[in-house]
């Protein structure tokens, strides 16, 4: 598997290699894979140092969370394996204070058992050393057995925990932090695909298309079920409903909300379920406090998510929103006030009629249909096109706006004509196409609009249209674009041919992109690349124009 790697022995030192030579706060021991503060901000005799890790593979985790206000030092394991006792030993005595040391572990039987051994030199040694073991697993029940794997509400722990020994307390007032905010904590988790650890031959599972893993823990293992992917709703839904009853939530509580990116899903994505899962908690009756969504323990690149919720109160809040400085959590957190919006002060119109159908509405938005359904039917095929060609956007964009079209059917069947219908749907083509698709669709159809109003000659229509199309979009026939569908199209059309002729003349002009050198477009950047793939743009039009030809 495809790595950006120099070889796997050598991912744990090049790894810190490269963090603490990007973070000035960093350093590394020369010793041992730990990374701790760099001198400057080491802390003084008189306050409690926080030692966490485990295995690699988490990033940023739990390097990334060294530095003010939460960790004094990270031991960094191989990957999903846990580090051994001498490099825990090595890392308490690299910032071990007076006030003493507390280490926050993951229960994982490895961590457990090697951090431990560790703490028990280090009191041999004279250091003052506690433990908080982190298992908040919402997956598995009441833990029985090994227990709950730890999870996410580590970042909480090192948070909460690591304000209070940066403000001074004791080292029983640091435990007592990280307790308090893991006492009321769980994290679910759910998998969309696997991983690969660095020199494998494969992932470590395999799912279906339409499959995902719910329930997993960090270590790129299978989850505690297998189940059909569902929407950013019901993935919430089915998540926070497990973490819910881990926390024994109730109508009232106070909670903070992290939802963690498990490495290989995008901020859109998450974005996306992080503003599902508020919705699902605050339907419960709980006030969320903060918020948080990122990547904050991940498993490599695996795509998925996990939610965290822990119930808070006023002094936690202020702890973990307090003042940091590490490479992975924000430097204060501000309290959840939820979605705010505000107008543009733009009239959002789509310019089409209002009251009842006319007679010319509804016979323009019955042809608009055939283009529309054409236009959604073909999506698959210009999307394959434009991914092998271009950015794999062409096909889904042109179907919203179909989509869209078709939504707004109530308002275009009012049209006083096709005139005014063509104005609408240009309307909703400039707003809801993406890319470089919606402004040229949006063009073409003003136009055509423009001359159908004149001389009522659709023909005549369509090739004024296809010409303030060329104006404004700069291509013309041989550039590899639409335009070498719409332009012989057109020519037929003006020329008073028919839609059979004109469909005709667009699918040869867009057979005939594949021998072209691209010009313009996302296409040009591939150069001869590109060669033997339609334009997906003329392929669209050629398809559009075939429809309309076969009503």
């Amino acid at each position: 598997m495809k790595k950006l790697i120099n070889a796997p022995e050598t991912v744990i030192d090049d790894y810190i290699s490269g963090l603490v030579a990007s973070w000035p706060h960093l350093a590394a021991l020369d010793d041992a894979p730990v990374v701790v503060r760099a001198d400057a901000g080491r802390k003084g005799a008189g306050r409690v140092a926080l030692v966490s890790g485990g295995g690699s593979g988490h990033e940023p985790a739990h390097a990334g969370y060294v530095g003010r206000g939460m960790l004094d030092a990270a031991v960094l394991g191989p990957v999903f394996t846990s580090p051994s006792v001498d490099d825990v030993y090595a890392a308490i005595h690299a910032v071990a204070t007076d006030a003493g040391v507390l280490l926050i572990v993951k229960n994982y039987t490895g961590d457990v058992l090697n951090f431990g051994l560790a703490a028990e030199m280090a009191r041999a040694d004279g250091i003052a050393v506690e433990q908080v073991v982190v298992a908040d697993d919402a997956a598995l029940g009441h833990g029985e057995g090994a227990g709950r794997r730890g999870l996410t509400a580590t970042v909480l722990a090192h948070k909460a925990a690591g304000a209070v020994a940066e403000s001074g307390g004791s080292l029983a007032e640091v435990r007592s932090a990280a307790e308090r905010v893991l006492a009321r904590a769980a994290t679910m988790g759910v998998a969309l695909g696997g991983c690969t650890v660095p020199g494998a031959a494969s992932s470590n599972f395999e799912l279906g298309e339409r499959e995902v893993e719910w329930g997993l823990g960090i270590h790129g293992e299978p989850g505690r079920d297998r189940g059909e992917l569902l929407p950013a709703a019901g993935t919430a839904a089915a998540l926070v409903e497990q973490v819910w009853e881990a926390i024994e939530g109730a109508e009232g509580d106070d909670v903070v909300v992290l939802v963690n990116s498990l490495g290989g899903t995008p901020d859109l994505e998450l974005r996306i379920l992080q503003g599902e899962v508020l919705r699902e908690v605050e339907a419960r009756g709980a006030r969320v406090r903060m918020t948080w969504a990122g990547p904050f323990v991940t498993s490599l690149e695996m795509p998925g998510a996990s939610v965290t919720l822990a119930v808070v109160d006023d002094e936690l809040v202020e702890l973990l929103g307090s003042e940091t400085e590490v490479a992975a959590f924000p430097r204060t957190t501000a309290p959840h006030v939820g979605v705010r919006t505000r107008s543009s002060g733009v009239p959002r119109t789509d310019g089409a009629g209002s009251g009842e159908p006319t007679e010319a509405g509804a016979a323009a938005f019955a042809v608009a249909e055939v283009l529309c359904r054409a236009a959604i039917e073909a999506e698959p095929e210009l999307t394959d096109l434009d991914r092998r060609v271009g950015d794999g956007d062409m096909g889904t964009n042109l179907a919203r706006g179909a989509q869209a079209v078709l939504d707004a059917r109530a308002e275009l069947v009012a049209a006083a004509d096709a005139a005014q219908l063509l104005r609408g749907a240009s309307a909703i083509a400039r707003r809801v196409i993406g890319g470089t698709s919606g402004p040229l669709y949006a063009t073409l159809l003003l136009g055509m609009a423009e001359e159908l109003a004149r001389t009522g000659d659709a023909g005549a229509a369509f090739a004024h249209g296809a010409g303030r199309l060329m104006a404004i979009g700069g291509a013309k026939p041989g550039d590899r674009t639409m335009v070498d569908a719409l332009a012989p199209a057109a020519d037929v059309l003006g020329a008073g041919g028919s839609l059979a002729e004109a469909a005709a003349a667009a699918r040869r002009g867009a057979d005939a992109t594949a021998e072209i050198t691209a010009h313009l477009g996302r296409s040009s950047y591939l150069g001869e690349r590109a060669l033997g793939v339609p334009d997906p743009g003329a392929v669209a039009i050629a398809t559009l124009l075939e429809a309309l030809a076969a009503r």
